[in-house]
């Protein structure tokens, strides 16, 4: 979630939203005993810290290959409503520059069953608070609307979503986003996961990569008193040279998109 040519031109986190790709990965095991009841406002209130060793979305590192330190807040009411946010680092190689120090995105939206299939219908908005604009350049906030939906087949868990914006990541135009994925309850209190995605851009050179798939592969599992460990693959089929170059500073692109592993320890509350 952040631009890579007048910025810098690259992409974007991702369950961000919330917490996005590694959160994708992470939420389906989690213990939901660990959540907080407001009885009396029909509320439940989830806070889930977490530490990661990048912070990929939709398979593209926002903190250039680093350390993340994230945390995602979700209040839901008893109705489906719910609001929520997702606060995380981020780092990015600009042209002229790229100050961009953090990400903090907004969401709300609605929850709610239908023949047995679970639908969320919500909003995103990514901001960078702090992050200024070089003349030239554009910043790299934007917005999605977003519909989520899964189904269980014993211990199959089946997800798909589609993303829309009207303007994505530094004002790069309007941006589709497709995603299936799918949750397998495995023996010893295991979860693998499975992603794919496919993301489409009406003005890749604003932003910094063709059109573009990615994938993911991994295992959860609580590892200790509520802390759950999650270890994954995330790859992408952009080439080097495809992805965020930036004239005189990575002329011949960036290492963001390679492939790598992921881990991620986070803890409900």
């Amino acid at each position: 979630m952040t631009d890579l040519s007048g910025l810098l031109a690259r992409p974007a986190a991702l369950l961000r939203g919330a917490a996005f790709a590694a959160a994708a990965l992470l939420l389906p095991v989690l213990p939901a005993a660990a959540q907080q009841t407001i009885e009396s406002l029909g509320l439940t209130v989830t806070t889930t810290p977490a530490v990661s060793n990048d912070y990929l979305f939709r398979g593209i590192s926002q903190t250039r290959n680093n350390w993340a330190f994230q945390g995602t807040l979700d209040v839901q009411h008893e109705s489906g409503v719910y609001v929520g946010a997702f606060i995380s680092n981020a780092k990015f190689v600009g042209g002229p520059w790229n100050d961009t120090r953090q990400e903090l995105d907004l969401l709300a939206g609605y929850r709610f069953t239908l023949a047995d299939i679970n639908f969320d219908v919500g909003y995103i908005a990514y901001t960078y608070p702090g992050q200024d604009k070089a003349i030239g350049t554009q910043l790299n906030e934007y917005q999605e609307v977003a519909i989520k939906a899964n189904y269980t087949i014993d211990i199959v868990k089946l997800l798909a979503a589609y993303n829309y914006s009207p303007n994505f990541f530094g004002r790069s135009g309007a941006g589709n986003y497709v995603e299936g994925g799918v949750d397998i309850t495995l023996p010893f209190e295991v979860t693998g996961s499975g992603r794919l995605g496919y993301q489409w851009i009406q003005n890749n050179p604003r932003f910094g990569t063709p059109d573009y798939l990615w994938y993911s592969v991994g295992v959860s599992r609580e590892i200790y008193a509520g802390f759950t460990g999650t270890l994954a693959w995330y790859g992408t089929n952009i080439d080097k040279k495809e992805c965020v170059p930036v004239a005189g500073r990575a002329d011949g692109g960036q290492r963001i998109c390679e492939g790598r592993v992921l881990f991620t320890l986070s803890k409900i509350f």
